[in-house]
């Protein structure tokens, strides 16, 4: 018998699996998540987006021709804002309901437009003191203010 034991090499371990770089699965696994969040984040900015250009369109797109029928639109249009993001102001009316129209907003508001958000609702639709250019005011500072607060 031959003796080939001197002969043999001695039992080597193979190396340890490394952890990098990983198998195709994971790439696309990440891949997945990475494109998941970035359409949630997109998601989300268009939800924003449109419940914004919602309030613009239903003011842009009010009768001009009665005035204190749109400026009363807009009151509503204002508050149903306010119910999404503010619904403790839901309940204002009068001047705290002005004051926190014009404490939400960075631009500035013809006292007599403000006048006519409040009084809207209550004035006669064929005597009342305010003109086109106050229904003009309005709604511009009524889209400034859908601007900044959604």
């Amino acid at each position: 018998m031959n003796d080939n034991l001197p002969e043999l090499r001695d039992i080597h371990i193979p190396e340890a699996i490394s952890m990098w770089p990983p198998a195709y699965g994971w790439y696309v696994i990440i891949i997945l998540i990475i494109l998941s969040c970035i359409l949630c984040r997109f998601y989300r900015i268009w939800r924003l987006k449109s419940r914004k250009n919602y309030a613009l369109n239903l003011i842009i797109n009010l009768d001009k021709s009665n005035i204190i029928a749109a400026s009363a639109q807009i009151s509503e249009v204002l508050r149903r804002v306010c119910l999404y993001r503010y619904p403790e102001a839901v309940v204002l009316e009068g001047t705290k309901w002005q004051e926190f129209i014009v404490s939400h907003c960075s631009g500035t508001a013809d006292s007599q437009a403000l006048k006519l958000l409040i009084n809207a609702p209550y004035l006669n639709p064929e005597k009342h003191p305010y003109t086109q250019k106050d229904l003009d005011n309005l709604i511009f500072y009524a889209q400034n203010w859908i601007g900044e607060n959604l």
